[in-house]
């Protein structure tokens, strides 16, 4: 028997040269803020994403001497460490951060309804 050159081909990412190009630090690394619905009219909000460079237990300090509530940092085997506060603190977690020079605006994503 000969030995027969089989190619496989292979996937073609028409966007890698793009990627690429935009890939500087933290180009596709988003921080997620979430609302989790607890019970009755209780709200939890969950922020994940942060670079692990910063200190989880003080900007937790100041988000919770900011908004007047009580929150948590939560070590998760998969997301990693992420920071819960009590209420729907959405919108005011994200301003806090983006005016403390933690993450710039194109770079948080806000879920929850």
């Amino acid at each position: 028997m000969s030995e027969v050159d089989i190619q496989i081909p292979t996937t073609f990412d028409a966007f890698a040269d793009a990627n690429a190009s935009n890939s500087g630090a933290g180009a596709k690394e988003y921080v997620h803020v979430r609302v989790q619905q607890r019970n009755g009219r209780k709200s939890l909000t969950t922020v994940q994403g942060l670079k692990k460079e910063f200190s989880y237990s003080k900007i937790l300090k100041d988000l919770k001497k900011e908004f007047c509530c009580n929150g948590t940092v939560v070590e998760d085997p998969e997301l990693g460490q992420v920071i819960q506060l009590q209420g729907d603190q959405r919108k005011n977690v994200s301003t806090f951060l983006v005016q403390a020079g933690i993450v710039k605006k194109e770079h948080i994503k806000i879920h929850g309804f």
